[in-house]
């Protein structure tokens, strides 16, 4: 049997399916406007953040031909490892010429002691001599009267008399300076004593920095050292990088920043994990100044061909220890971050900053001249004798 066709009804048919399909999208624009001004609403995002860190770079402290290298790039290393040795033979002959002119100075000072002794004893005997020059002027003087003496041998012991007398003055006058240099001070004290002391501190210094140190614990990169390299002091040898201490620093366009304070709650998504991660931070603090003030070659507006580009301002946000233990980042690293600025927070130019980490200070070259002041006494005691 043949189907009658009703085109008004079919036309109603599709009216009504397409009524049905734009009421969904419609509500369905709606529902996700709704859900994304409610997720959205109150915060200001970037995709212009990067997770920064320290990198610590390690150069060589002394003169030296790589001798050993105990680390290499990804090994976590502890504070205090040595990372690379030097053979140390510059330093080690330079600490050897630094004790010889430290010996040399305690001898030379002793010889000035020795010789003030032996010019008092000069002295003396030119005072006795002069002294019974003296007694032979008065009875030269006395027997010239009855012509028992002729008056050239009274002239020649004046004459005597007066050279003894400039002898001596020239003798007191060696021992006055010599006393100057000597006379009142210990040798061990003594200022060029002192001075050579330094140089020997200084050297035994270079000598115990053949070994190059990990400062703070962390992982290795950028090894640039390799066995046999004849390095100088400067070079840069290898990289640290402390994973356990990282933040955001996040760009924000200076017309997102006026809500921005220390003190707000971020959320931040990594790209190396996907959108499904997300970790949680707080606002840290405000850099005071844009970007393009602190580049190198910072922009001239005072031009005729100026145009309005827009700033950004970097805001350094702190990461959640626990969840970047459990989730490691490194730096580089692209995030998309985002900052509740619903939050109050705190004034605008406060930091929670915190420089009380291992990655601001380290104790490990408290200790490098441990050793050296009992050397330095040694040599001393050794050559005063």
């Amino acid at each position: 049997m043949q189907t009658k066709i009703r085109p008004k009804e079919i036309i109603h048919q599709r009216n009504r399916r397409l009524k049905l399909v734009t009421l969904l999208i419609v509500l369905g624009g709606l529902g996700f406007s709704g859900y994304w001004w409610s997720v959205n609403c109150g915060w200001v995002a970037t995709d212009d953040a990067f997770v920064m860190g320290h990198l610590i770079t390690l150069k060589a402290q002394t003169e030296g031909t790589v001798t050993e290298i105990l680390a290499e790039n990804t090994l976590h290393v502890q504070k205090g490892d040595v990372l690379v040795r030097l053979d140390g033979a510059h330093a080690a002959i330079a600490l050897q010429q630094a004790e010889a002119e430290l010996g040399e100075t305690v001898r030379n000072i002793v010889t000035l002691m020795a010789k003030v002794d032996s010019l008092k004893q000069r002295i003396l005997s030119k005072e006795a001599a002069l002294s019974q020059v003296r007694h032979d002027l008065g009875r030269f003087k006395t027997a010239a009267r009855d012509g028992a003496v002729s008056e050239q041998q009274v002239q020649n012991t004046q004459d005597r008399l007066g050279e003894l007398e400039a002898a001596i003055r020239e003798t007191q006058a060696e021992k006055t300076g010599i006393e100057a240099q000597v006379v009142g001070i210990a040798i061990e004290n003594h200022p060029a004593v002192e001075k050579a002391k330094s140089r020997v501190r200084s050297a035994f210094l270079n000598y115990q920095r053949r070994n190059v140190i990990a400062p703070v614990s962390g992982y290795i990169a950028k090894r640039k050292a390799q066995i046999g390299d004849n390095v100088k002091a400067g070079a840069p040898l290898l990289a640290i990088v402390p994973l356990d201490d990282l933040w955001i620093d996040a760009n924000f366009l200076e017309t997102q920043i006026a809500g921005i304070r220390p003190g707000q709650s971020a959320e931040i998504r990594a790209e190396a994990y996907g959108d499904e991660l997300v970790y949680h931070g707080k606002v840290e603090g405000i850099t005071p100044g844009t970007g393009s003030t602190f580049a190198l070659l910072p922009t001239d507006n005072a031009t005729g061909n100026f145009i309005h580009v827009a700033e950004r301002v970097q805001v350094r946000i702190g990461l959640d220890p626990k969840e970047l233990k459990d989730n490691p980042l490194q730096p580089g690293l692209s995030t998309i971050t985002r900052i509740n600025i619903n939050e109050e927070g705190r004034p605008l130019l406060t930091s929670s900053v915190r420089v009380d980490g291992d990655a601001y200070r380290t104790g490990i070259y408290d200790h490098e001249l441990d050793g050296v002041d009992q050397r330095i006494q040694q040599i001393i005691a050794s050559n005063k004798r």
